[in-house]
């Protein structure tokens, strides 16, 4: 069975850091681009960073940029997301899912979506 979990999350103060991780479990990472999304309460999911197989990146989100990165070690099986600099708005619980080879703006072509990990920003 093919799946993905994600941990790292937690309560974290404004301007602070987390990193993510997406671990693979029943198929290794190497061919799959993998994506992270998030969704705040009341709102619509939406696409964060994703890495293709050959470590391209693709942003999804203005709101991000400069601020999180995307990484992938293969030998581990593992998707990273490194997020500095932290906002109350970064508040969501965050997926990571997989899609073949190389990354897309649509959220209905990533498959194995994990259960997600909640972040909370705040003093």
């Amino acid at each position: 069975q093919l799946q993905l979990v994600e941990s790292g999350g937690g309560l974290v103060q404004p301007g602070g850091s987390l990193r993510l991780s997406c671990t693979a479990s029943g198929f290794t990472l190497d061919r799959y681009a993998i994506g992270w999304f998030r969704q705040a309460p009341g709102k619509e999911r939406e696409g964060v960073l994703c890495i293709s197989s050959s470590g391209g990146s693709t942003n999804y989100a203005d709101s991000v940029k400069g601020r999180f990165t995307i990484s992938r070690d293969n030998a581990k099986n593992t998707v990273y997301l490194q997020m500095n600099s932290l906002e109350p708005e970064d508040t969501a619980i965050y997926y990571c899912a997989a899609k073949g080879y190389v990354c897309s703006g649509r959220q209905s072509l990533f498959g194995s979506w994990g259960q997600g990990t909640q972040v909370i920003v705040s003093s």
